[in-house]
């Protein structure tokens, strides 16, 4: 295996782990929230390029799914990092005294969006006209309970969504939640149409995600090791989105058959087009990073919205000490701006 960064950047994440890598190659493991796809290329493509192994991890992927909870594994001691949706599990882990941390969040933008016909509306609060919001237990718990908070949102006209969009195919006056990276793709290929999207952070649910999650005693006893991860992720997700993703892909694909081409590539365009993982904090952090006043805003949200109680203290749902060394910024500025 091969770095496929420029040297500079190779010595970030190799410096970054010296410690580590001048001993011997320490093996983790890192669980994933869903079967393999796109939205984890970056971590296959650190995998696939050898950037981890450069500063001194081998690291083993572990796919989530349907059946599988990595959460639960990592709280058992069992894998070592953990990807988390957004901040919301981080808060809650806090309330209930779990001593987690996030250590950085690859997903500038949480990818959850609302979906209208072509046309249907002009904007986010035009999507309060229609006659159905078509939103699964989950999303009515959290984003939704925010939509009603800020935006007035009507909770008589929820429906549950079973993950099948034929409802909203046939109804031109719903509107159907989704990810950015998928139920587009499906509703076009299905519905023959591409849907109007619009992206929750974009109208101010303002959590991170993709975040990586980590016990405390591993920060303690194994700081390089999670420096190397944290490190290693972000100039992968730089290389899988604007660099060849090829080796990654092959990865994804040998870990999940069904993940076909045109998926892939959808998924690579709709988060680069939307900023998901490169842009705010990203731009002049790197990938990855995060900053105080951004949790701590979607905290208070997430209070005055009766999803959370006041008073968890969310400053110990997260460090700060790995995420924001700039990394990946060489890489960016040299990939991302072509």
């Amino acid at each position: 295996m091969f770095c496929k960064i420029t040297v500079s950047a190779c010595a970030l994440v190799v410096s970054a782990g010296a410690a580590l890598a001048e001993s011997h190659v320490m093996e983790v493991n890192f669980g994933t929230n869903w079967v393999a796809q796109a939205e984890h290329g970056g971590y296959y493509q650190a995998v696939a390029d050898g950037t981890y192994e450069a500063c001194g991890l081998k690291v083993t992927i572990v796919p989530g799914g349907p059946q599988v909870n990595n959460r639960a594994l990592m709280l058992a001691g069992k894998i070592d990092f953990s990807m988390g949706g957004n901040l919301l599990q981080a808060f809650s882990a806090v309330k209930e005294g779990i001593p987690l941390k996030v250590v950085a969040a690859h997903f500038q933008k949480e990818p959850q969006v609302l979906l209208t016909h072509p046309g249907k509306v002009t904007d986010f609060e035009g999507l309060k006209d229609l006659e159905t919001m078509i939103i699964g237990d989950n999303g009515f718990q959290s984003f939704y309970q925010w939509m009603m908070a800020d935006y007035g949102f009507d909770a008589g006209k929820r429906v549950p969504y079973t993950f099948n969009p034929a409802p909203f195919i046939a109804d031109e006056n719903s509107a159907q939640q989704g990810y950015i990276t998928s139920e587009p793709f499906a509703i076009e290929k299905e519905g023959g149409f591409a849907p109007d999207i619009w992206l929750l952070s974009d109208a101010g649910f303002n959590t991170y995600a993709t975040t990586v999650e980590t016990m405390q005693e591993t920060i303690d006893t194994k700081p390089d090791a999670v420096k190397c991860f944290v490190e290693g992720s972000a100039i992968g997700w730089t290389n899988y989105l604007y660099g060849d993703p090829s080796a990654a892909n092959a990865l994804i694909q040998e870990a999940n058959p069904e993940m076909s081409d045109e998926q892939i590539a959808f998924s690579i365009e709709k988060m680069k087009e939307y900023g998901i993982v490169l842009s705010g904090d990203a731009e002049t952090a790197g990938i990855g990073a995060m900053t105080a006043e951004t949790i701590q805003s979607f905290y208070d949200k997430m209070v005055d919205a009766g999803v959370l109680e006041a008073g968890i203290d969310v400053s110990q749902s997260y460090t700060l000490d790995f995420a924001n060394t700039g990394a990946s910024l060489e890489l960016q500025k040299q990939l991302a701006s072509k």
